[in-house]
């Protein structure tokens, strides 16, 4: 069963170490194209961002939220396949802050086509968040094992 379990999350990796894997391959001095396609996007969540909260977002460099994203992916995904909560964690909270800003569908009519393929990625992200919130709440639930072990009795003559 240890072995299934180790295999699952294995896979389960295996989407956030390939999508690292292909932004690292690409990042080059100013962040490469993935800082390129997000810096519209980030601008646009910072305006709605100061429109609704009257809060001002910070100038961040692109490469730097990159690179923030790629450490976040790497080191989440090896905590998680030796079945760490707190991997789970690292990659929960990145799929929290990336989600909403790379599939932006609230921005589209309901009519276009960018509407439909966004809405499709955003659904498929909340389910892996859920998997994480999932397994993060299971690991949590179960009891220790030195909870489990009974206390010894004491032999009496």
């Amino acid at each position: 069963m240890a072995l299934l379990s180790f295999l699952g999350r294995l896979l389960f990796v295996s989407v956030f170490v390939l999508s690292a894997y292909q932004e690292f391959s690409e990042f080059g001095v100013d962040g490469g194209s993935v800082a390129k396609a997000l810096k519209p996007r980030f601008d646009t969540l910072s305006k709605h961002v100061a429109t609704h909260t009257g809060f001002q977002v910070p100038h961040v460099e692109m490469k730097h939220l990159v690179l923030g994203a790629l450490i976040m992916k790497g080191l989440g995904s090896l905590l998680f396949v030796f079945c760490s909560s707190l991997g789970a964690c690292i990659l929960a909270l990145h799929q929290a802050i990336a989600t909403p800003v790379l599939y932006d569908f609230y921005n589209y009519d309901v009519d276009k086509k960018e509407f439909a393929q966004l809405i499709v990625k955003f659904t498929q992200s909340l389910a892996l968040l859920g998997a994480l919130l999932f397994f993060i709440g299971m690991k949590n639930s179960m009891p220790k094992r030195s909870l489990l072990k009974k206390a010894h009795k004491t032999k009496t003559v």
